[in-house]
């Protein structure tokens, strides 16, 4: 690959990540932070950062992606987990949340009141063009990367810019009570469950491997450079505009009270943006914001596609399109609030399993391992991902989970992921190892 390559594609990388709560995460998070902000946003980047690039750079060591490597735990575990991740940073949650977060930014702070009708219109809007550029994937590299990413990082630098010069001196916001009781740093983590983009990263890797191939590029170690090189340029970038964001909202000196109904990322963006700009800021903020939505939810769109008619050949690209967009466009009626709300339960049992399976993928990659050693510890966290969920919720009543290592952190699944892996280890000794 040409130097000039790697930046489209990293670009594109960049733009499909960097979508509706790649804005309001982190802003949020910086703002309730207070003097604790370096350590938060650090473990934000780890999940919002770390795990998304670990994710594409495994799923480039097979050639066919995640669709041949997860074989090698079950070939029925490979259909029924990327279904369920599909789906959900597909039409069930991402992709309605990036319209709605699209409007809440970008239309409300013109409209005199915010109607269901409004969020109707609008929607269709949106999702009309999302259609447009998701109906010629073969073209989505050169659309995101080279026309559509400068523009977004170009409007992202300008805002960020112009609020160092705002608030450098100001002293870092009074951090909310729960900083006090929790480590910073494990509440950014799992803060950055919220973005998605460990287990979108999962569903994009075959659109870097197919935007690598369309270059020319066949052979399989190739393909690996190359997804590592546009995926760490992808992950710096997103590093960095998460710093910068974090820090806006750590800095912001408020001069009214916090709003009861609105998402405190969402009203933290457009506060900043009328005090950076004026009513230029918020027309900056909105083009920002749809921008960088519309990216991700054309590659979310084009990725569940091409997986559903991958699984489905009878039924047609465009037929999974169309109808992915339809779905996605009546949830997001909901609105912003009750689409992340729905959401938080499901990625706390996803996240997991998701993160489990990638590193056991890379680690068995250096490592050839028996097959029992990928599937007792995918099927524990599995178990326990749900059961902690549950009873979080206060569904169901299991308070012997607490002495779980690492659960006040929710953290329980990693040592129950080495210590599955061990026991698989050594109950599959004789059996074959896996290997790539």
């Amino acid at each position: 690959m040409q130097r000039k390559d790697i930046f489209v594609v990293g670009f594109m990388l960049f733009a499909l990540f960097f979508g509706a709560g790649n804005l309001i995460f982190p802003t949020a998070l910086g703002f309730q932070s207070g003097e604790y902000f370096l350590s938060a946003i650090l473990g934000f980047i780890l999940t919002g950062v770390g795990l998304p690039l670990l994710s594409v750079i495994v799923g480039s060591i097979s050639e066919n992606g995640y669709r041949e490597s997860l074989k090698q735990i079950h070939p029925v575990y490979s259909i029924i987990f990327l279904i369920v991740v599909y789906l959900t940073i597909g039409p069930f949650f991402a992709i309605p949340r990036t319209a709605t977060t699209a409007y809440e930014i970008g239309v409300v702070p013109f409209l005199q009141q915010s109607t269901s009708m409004s969020l109707f219109f609008f929607s269709v809007l949106f999702f009309l063009l999302v259609l447009f550029v998701a109906l010629n994937p073969n073209s989505l590299a050169d659309n995101i990367g080279k026309y559509l990413t400068p523009t977004l990082l170009v409007t992202i630098l300008i805002l960020i810019i112009r609020t160092i010069t705002m608030y450098y001196s100001n002293d870092p916001q009074a951090a909310d009570v729960s900083f006090e009781l929790q480590a910073p740093s494990i509440i950014g983590f799992t803060e950055g469950y919220l973005t998605m983009d460990a287990i979108g990263a999962i569903a994009f890797s075959i659109i870097v491997l197919n935007s690598i191939r369309n270059l020319g590029v066949t052979n399989r170690k190739d393909l690996l450079i190359g997804t590592v090189k546009s995926s760490f340029l992808a992950a710096l970038l997103l590093g960095l505009v998460y710093i910068g964001l974090g820090w806006m909202g750590n800095r912001v000196m408020l001069n009214t009270g916090l709003p009861e109904k609105q998402n405190l990322g969402t009203f933290l963006l457009q506060y900043v943006s009328n005090e950076a700009f004026g009513a230029l800021g918020i027309i900056l903020l909105g083009t920002i914001v749809f921008l960088s939505c519309l990216t991700t939810a054309t590659g979310l769109i084009s990725a569940v596609s091409e997986y559903f008619n991958s699984l489905f050949p009878k039924i047609s690209y465009k037929t999974f399109a169309v109808l992915f967009t339809i779905v996605s466009f009546i949830l997001a009626n909901q609105g912003l609030d009750q689409v992340i709300k729905t959401s938080v339960p499901v990625l706390n049992v996803i996240y997991p399993i998701a993160m489990s399976t990638v590193l056991l993928l890379l680690f068995t990659y250096f490592i050839p391992s028996p097959r029992l050693s990928l599937q007792i510890p995918v099927i524990v966290v599995s178990l326990i991902s749900l059961l902690s969920m549950v009873h979080a919720n206060g569904w169901l009543q299991a308070d012997w989970l607490k002495i779980l290592p690492l659960y006040s952190y929710q953290l329980e699944w990693i040592p129950l992921l080495v210590s599955g892996y061990v026991m698989g280890y050594l109950a599959g000794m004789k059996q074959p190892k896996v290997t790539y």
